[in-house]
C-alpha cells in the first residue's frame, strides 16, 4: 500500500504543468490560483480529519508554505521561459539531487558504503538526465522556433525554485511533524508566500480561479508524498513523487505541440530515462539501508 501512496504524486504532480499551460496566465496568477486550490484542498482534509494543531505545527507550516511559493513561482518562471518539456525534466534532476544530498547529509538517510557508491551512480544520472533533457540544437530552424524562449532566464528561474523547494522539503521532514496536522498551516503561507509575489503585479481574473484545478493537483500529490516521507524517508518519497516527469515531458511535445527537432526530442527521452534510473537506483539505495 505505502508503495501505491508514494506513486500517486508521480501522475498528480506530472500532470500539473500541462493543466497550468493549459489554463493559461502568467506565473504569478498561475502561483496564486494554485495556492487557492491547495487551501481549499486542505481546508476539506481538515475538517473531515480534525488534526491536533499546535503553534510548532503552525509555525512549520508557514514557513514550509512561503518557502513553496519560491519553487512554485520559480517553475511556473522556469516552463514559460524553456518550455514544459524542457523545464520540468531539468526542475526535476536538480530537485532530486539536492533532496538526496539533504537525506544523506543531514537526515543520514544513507549509512553503508554500497549506499554511498549506488547513490552517488543515482546523481550522476540525475545531473546527466538533466544535462540531455535541456539540450538544444543550435539550427537556424530550431532558433526560429525558439526565438520565443529565454533558456538563460528560465535556468535562472529553476535555481530559485530548487532553493524553494528544498526549504520546503527539509523544513517538514526535520521538524518530525504529522503530515495531516501540516498542510493547513501549509497551505496558508502558499497563499501567503504566493500573495508576496503577486503585490502590484497579478490582474485577478478568471484564469486565477480556473487555476484553482493545478492547486488541487498539489494537494493530492502533497499529501501522498508526505504519508511516504513518513514511513520511507525523504529521498525515496520525493524520488518518487518526480518521476512524474515522463508525463511533463512527453505530455509538453504532444499535447502542448511544444517544437523539437528529432535529435532534441531523442535527447529529451534519453534524458528523462535517466532521471527515472537515478530516482529508481535512489530507492534502491533506500532499501539496502
Amino acid at each position: 500500500m505505502i508503495w501505491i501512496m508514494a506513486l500517486i504524486p508521480m501522475f498528480a504532480w506530472g500532470s500539473i504543468g500541462l493543466v497550468g499551460s493549459k489554463i493559461g496566465g502568467d506565473p504569478n496568477q498561475q502561483t496564486l490560483g494554485m495556492t487557492f486550490g491547495a487551501f481549499l484542498f486542505s481546508l476539506v482534509l481538515f475538517v473531515v480529519e480534525r488534526p491536533h494543531m499546535d503553534w510548532k505545527i503552525v509555525l512549520v507550516g508557514l514557513i514550509s508554505g512561503i518557502f513553496w511559493s519560491v519553487g512554485q513561482n520559480g517553475q511556473f518562471q522556469g516552463m514559460r521561459n524553456m518550455g514544459v518539456s524542457v523545464a520540468v525534466p531539468i526542475s526535476t534532476g536538480m530537485q532530486l539531487f539536492v533532496n538526496t544530498i539533504a537525506g544523506a547529509v543531514f537526515f543520514h538517510e544513507w549509512r553503508r558504503t554500497n549506499q554511498f557508491i549506488f547513490g552517488f551512480i543515482a546523481l550522476i544520472l540525475l545531473v546527466l538526465g538533466a544535462y540531455l533533457t535541456g539540450f538544444r540544437d543550435n539550427s537556424e530552424q530550431t532558433k526560429a522556433s525558439n526565438s520565443s524562449l529565454n533558456f538563460a532566464k528560465g535556468f535562472r528561474a529553476l535555481l530559485l525554485s530548487t532553493v524553494g523547494y528544498a526549504v520546503y522539503t527539509i523544513v517538514i521532514n526535520a521538524s518530525k511533524v504529522e503530515t495531516l496536522s501540516v498542510i493547513l498551516p501549509l497551505s496558508v503561507g502558499m497563499i501567503i508566500g504566493a500573495t508576496l509575489f503577486s503585490i502590484g503585479k497579478v490582474k485577478i481574473e478568471p484564469v486565477v480561479f480556473k487555476n484553482m484545478i493545478t492547486g488541487v493537483l498539489w494537494g493530492i500529490g502533497n499529501f501522498f508524498m508526505l504519508l511516504a516521507m513518513e514511513k520511507i524517508g525523504l529521498a525515496l518519497a520525493f524520488s518518487f513523487s518526480q518521476m512524474g516527469i515522463i508525463i511533463s515531458t512527453l505530455g509538453g511535445i504532444f499535447l502542448l505541440g511544444e517544437t523539437k527537432t528529432k535529435k532534441e526530442f531523442r535527447y529529451a527521452l534519453l534524458g528523462s530515462l535517466f532521471v527515472i534510473l537515478g530516482g529508481v537506483l535512489l530507492g534502491y539505495v533506500k532499501s539496502i539501508g
